[in-house]
């Protein structure tokens, strides 16, 4: 697969307790430009949201926020984006900032980020995507997540193949570098009575 170009980012509409996340965050979206790397986010400028989309815009590099209508109030909509898409719904919202993307990467963040995510990690695993998914790491915040899925697994609730084709990590060149060697893997084998155990 061709290097991602646009980069949807989910992270928390708060910085958090810990400067690492912040950190992350300003880096992150720092070496997004640097690379050329658009990025599609949520639309706001609190939080984790807010740091890497003006890391970005410092950069030079180019910006897409999509918000619902009665989140521009409450997240307080960024108004220095390349392109700010309002749209009506939660479901609208998503939708479009998966048609805008070509790679998904979670930071830090609560359960919107991993609503979000967890939906394109569905989405690859029913065969409706072929795009990489990450998970980008401070202070060991993907720790007991990475675990869980590891115990579905082992469980037999998820297959070892669409386990494996998920990244984690909390190094930004190794996290590029796997984005631009990705192939898909198993993460794209749409669920079927052969794959579903009792």
């Amino acid at each position: 697969m061709p290097k991602p170009t646009s980069l949807c980012v989910y992270c928390g509409s708060s910085a958090g307790k810990h400067p690492e996340y912040a950190e992350l965050a300003r880096a992150f979206g720092a070496e997004m430009a640097r690379r050329g790397i658009a990025l599609v986010y949520g639309g706001g400028n609190v939080g984790l949201m807010g740091l890497v989309a003006d890391a970005v815009l410092a950069g030079g590099g180019k910006v897409v926020g999509v918000i619902p209508r009665q989140l521009v109030e409450r997240e307080v909509a960024h108004k220095g984006l390349t392109e700010l898409v309002v749209v009506d719904t939660m479901h609208q919202r998503k939708t479009r900032m998966y048609e805008l993307s070509d790679a998904f990467v979670a930071l830090p963040g609560g359960f919107g980020t991993m609503d979000e995510m967890f939906e394109m990690l569905t989405w690859a695993q029913l065969g409706l995507h072929r795009h990489p998914c990450a998970f980008l790491d401070a202070r060991g915040y993907y720790r007991e997540l990475r675990a869980m899925m590891d115990h579905m697994v082992a469980e037999g609730f998820v297959q070892a193949g669409q386990r494996d084709s998920l990244w984690f990590g909390d190094s930004m060149p190794a996290l590029f570098d796997w984005m631009a060697h990705y192939d898909g893997g198993d993460a794209t084998r749409v669920i079927g009575p052969s794959s579903i155990k009792a």
